[in-house]
């Protein structure tokens, strides 16, 4: 995980150490029962992947304003604690749902 990633969950207190990213699989898709993604693009890009799975493929921002969750990879701190900040609202929208 990015260095500054792993600053601001620490910063949140949360412990982002024991996190290893997974390539997304058809199978790692239909084995899911709920698949969050941060673009539309990217829901699109699964769904194309695994089309039987398009039910549980769907947008992190979903419950709120729908708008994609950019990446702040490369960018200041400051693109970082935004995008932790637009995470961190969206996931509570789920929330009631989960």
């Amino acid at each position: 995980m990015d260095a500054t990633a792993l600053a601001v969950l620490r910063d949140h207190g949360v412990d982002g150490s024991a996190h290893r990213a997974r390539q997304a699989t058809s199978g790692l898709l239909r084995e899911a029962d709920l698949v969050l993604a941060m673009e539309r693009e990217h829901v699109a890009q699964l769904m194309r992947m695994a089309p039987e799975a398009s039910g549980k493929v769907m947008l992190l921002d979903r419950w709120g304003a729908g708008q994609d969750i950019p990446d702040p990879y490369r960018q200041q701190r400051e693109a970082f604690d935004h995008v932790y900040e637009l995470i961190d609202r969206a996931v509570r929208g789920w929330l009631p749902y989960l």
